[in-house]
């Protein structure tokens, strides 16, 4: 087992100080040593921030460094395949956040890559690690609710990103429900073999003019044979609504929204109840930090992540059968996107 583990952190946005914090202040074996941001000023900010003493704009000096054991890439997604075949290249594991690529033979290279270097990859789905969709899925693989027979996830945004980001994010599919396609998969432990998508633009015009949806209802068939339903929408007035049911021969496990507590008001005006956290940082805070200790505890102890890169390939062929499907108006296996 290594002692500590020396990180270099790529992307200083709102996510990478997120990582950054936790790598700083939440995890004692880790040393995070060296910050790159093609913003510069970004990436200083960040090491003002969380005491870094090495700031770059150019990533190649974080792999070029012998000190550096570990990169986490929180870059924009059209550089994620790059870093992680450059990183891969220089040695260095790497946590990198989700899509891999919106491209599967870029995808496919980048895991290549990682293959031959013999270096640990962990994508960052980070609702795998949120304590209560943890506990759904264990109760399903103590086979606590049987056969799984439906699985039912509904989320949904607050409001919806920026146009600028939708136009290069690779739409709904491969932007949000990309966390739910992978929840899909972890929640009971199948593969799902057929999608069939409905959507429509329902909150803003301008969102279909960039060529995109802002409301989907998605039908899983799984391999063991359950059925599966998300439904997805860019805009939900209460907060961030999260929500996921597996039922099975059994009975069923239900995780419902967290909210800021659970006292309920009851009075002549009705019965009322916190909303949800606003915020996928409130909502998932602890979980964002609790795959981070998990990617180093892999790495200080040489045992395989427990989010792989294959984990991260399927989630982006069932974005793309989606978008298939929807654009086809029919049912798509995911072996036609293979």
């Amino acid at each position: 087992m290594t002692n500590s583990i020396n990180v270099g952190l790529i992307g200083a946005g709102r996510i990478g100080q997120v990582h950054a914090e936790t790598l700083s202040y939440r995890i004692p074996q880790a040393n995070l040593i060296a910050v790159a941001d093609v913003f510069v000023e970004s990436a200083k900010k960040c090491a003002d921030r969380f005491q870094i003493p090495t700031v770059t704009a150019d990533p190649q000096d974080i792999f070029n460094n012998p000190a550096i054991d570990a990169v986490v890439i929180c870059s924009s997604t059209n550089t994620h395949a790059p870093l992680m075949t450059q990183a891969a290249n220089a040695g260095k594991h790497i946590f990198c956040e989700k899509p891999i690529a919106l491209n599967l033979a870029q995808i496919d290279s980048a895991l290549a890559a990682v293959e031959r270097a013999g270096v640990k990859l962990q994508i960052g789905f980070n609702r795998r690690f949120d304590p209560n969709f943890k506990a759904a899925r264990d109760m399903v693989a103590a086979g606590k609710i049987g056969q799984p027979h439906l699985v039912r996830i509904s989320s949904r945004d607050p409001e919806p990103p920026p146009i600028e980001y939708i136009k290069v994010s690779g739409g709904l599919f491969l932007d949000m429900t990309i966390h739910d396609f992978d929840m899909a998969r972890y929640l009971i432990d199948s593969e799902v073999e057929e999608i069939f998508t409905s959507g429509a633009v329902l909150v803003d015009p301008a969102i279909g003019q960039a060529g995109d949806v802002d409301t989907a209802v998605i039908t899983l068939k799984y391999a063991n044979g359950a059925i599966g339903t998300i439904d997805n929408s860019r805009k939900a007035v209460f907060g961030y609504d999260q929500r996921v049911e597996v039922f099975g021969s059994g009975g069923n496990v239900v995780v419902s929204n967290t909210t800021p507590h659970t006292a309920v008001l009851s009075n002549e005006q009705g019965v009322h109840a916190p909303p949800p956290p606003f915020f996928f940082l409130e909502r998932y805070l602890e979980a964002y930090a609790a795959e981070m200790e998990a990617f180093i505890s892999a790495v200080q102890n040489d045992t395989p992540p427990p989010v792989t890169g294959i984990d991260g390939r399927i989630p982006v062929v069932m974005g793309m059968a989606a978008w298939k499907s929807y654009r086809e108006n029919r049912p798509v296996k995911l072996s036609e996107i293979e």
